[in-house]
C-alpha cells in the first residue's frame, strides 16, 4: 500500500464530547473531507455501524474508509469476549478494505471524562504488564488472522500514555501488534514522537498527525486539567499551525526511512466553533502531502 492521506470525523464533531460539532451534518463533514483534499476518513459517532451502509454514505464522496477506534477491557474480561467483540469490528471494516483495527485499552480510562484531571489516569502496576501484553499479543494473532494489523493507540488518560508505557507495551508484545503513531498524544505524554518513530520503525503501520500548542499542553499539565478541557482550549490542533510544535518532518522522515506505507491521517480534534474545519484540515492535508513528497514518501 502506498501512502494515502486521510482525516477523523473528530475535526467536526467531537466523539468524546458531543456538544463540540453537534449542530455539524456528517455530510458537511465529508463533502468538506473531500474538498480538502484527503482520499479517505475514519470512523465517527455519526456514521453507519453496518458496512454495506457506511461503504453507500462514503461512495457518492469519492472516500475510502480508513478504519476505526475500538475499545478493549483485557484487565476486566476474558479472552473470549475480547474476541468475540473484535469480530464484530472486523466484519465492518474488512468488506470496506481495511488494512489496520485500531485498537486502544479503556479499562477506567478517564480521557472522556470532563470531571476528572489527567494527573490522576490509570496506572498498571508493574507487575501486570506481562500478562497485559500476553493477552494483547493473542488479540494481534487473532486480527492478523483475518488479514488485518492490530495497531494500538497510545492516549492520554489511559494505562499506555507516556514514553515508559509505550516501550513496555512493545517489548511486552510480539510483532503482531503494531503501533499506532500518534503525535499529538505522544507529546502531550512529554514523549518525543520523533524518537519514537525511529525506535519503532518497523513496526508502525498507522500514523495519527496531531499537532499540539506548547503553551496549552503546559497549562494543562501545571493545572491539572481534565482531557476534555484541555481538547476545548485548543490544545491539539493540525499539521501546518504555525501555533504547533511537533517537528512532522522529522516525523515523516523517521517514517520514511523504514519504508512506511500506510495513512497519514490529520486527526486533531479542535472546537469547531473556534478552528474552522474546512480551513484547519485543507491546512494539515497540504502540508501532510508536502512534507510527505519533500521526504520521499510516495501517495
Amino acid at each position: 500500500m502506498a501512502i494515502r492521506f486521510g482525516t477523523n470525523p473528530i475535526a467536526w464533531s467531537n466523539d468524546d464530547d458531543r456538544t463540540l460539532g453537534a449542530h455539524i451534518s456528517l455530510e458537511q463533514c465529508l463533502s468538506e473531507a473531500k474538498q480538502a483534499g484527503f482520499d479517505g476518513i475514519e470512523k465517527g459517532h455519526k456514521m453507519p455501524n453496518e458496512a454495506v451502509a457506511l461503504a453507500n454514505t462514503l461512495m457518492p464522496h469519492g472516500l475510502a474508509f480508513v478504519s476505526a477506534w475500538h475499545s478493549t477491557g483485557l484487565l476486566t474480561r476474558s479472552l473470549p469476549d475480547e474476541k468475540a467483540a473484535l469480530q464484530a469490528h472486523i466484519d465492518l471494516l474488512k468488506p470496506l478494505g481495511c488494512t489496520v483495527a485500531i485498537v486502544c485499552e479503556t479499562t477506567n480510562a478517564i480521557h472522556g471524562d470532563d470531571a476528572v484531571s489527567l494527573a490522576t489516569r490509570p496506572l498498571l502496576p508493574v507487575r501486570e504488564w506481562a500478562d497485559f501484553g500476553h493477552r494483547l499479543t493473542e488479540l494481534g494473532h487473532f486480527i492478523a488472522d483475518q488479514g488485518l494489523d492490530l495497531v494500538y493507540h497510545h492516549h492520554m488518560g489511559t494505562i499506555v500514555q507516556s514514553g515508559e508505557e509505550i516501550d513496555r507495551l512493545m517489548n511486552d508484545t510480539d510483532e503482531s501488534v503494531k503501533l499506532l503513531l500518534d503525535t499529538g498524544h505522544a507529546t502531550f505524554a512529554e514523549a518525543d514522537p520523533v524518537a519514537l518513530a525511529k525506535t519503532y520503525g518497523s513496526r508502525i503501520r498507522h500514523i495519527h498527525c496531531k499537532n499540539i500548542r506548547a503553551e496549552v499542553m503546559q497549562q494543562a499539565l501545571a493545572e491539572g486539567w481534565s482531557f476534555l478541557t484541555a481538547v476545548r482550549a485548543g490544545v491539539f490542533t493540525v499539521p501546518g499551525d504555525p501555533e504547533g510544535c511537533v517537528n512532522f518532518k522529522a516525523v515523516l522522515q523517521a517514517a520514511a526511512d523504514a519504508h512506511y506505507r500506510g495513512w497519514l491521517v490529520v486527526e486533531a480534534e479542535q472546537d469547531p466553533l473556534k478552528a474552522h474545519p474546512l480551513t484547519f484540515q485543507t491546512l494539515g492535508a497540504k502540508t501532510l502531502r508536502a512534507l510527505a513528497h519533500d521526504v520521499g514518501l510516495k501517495g
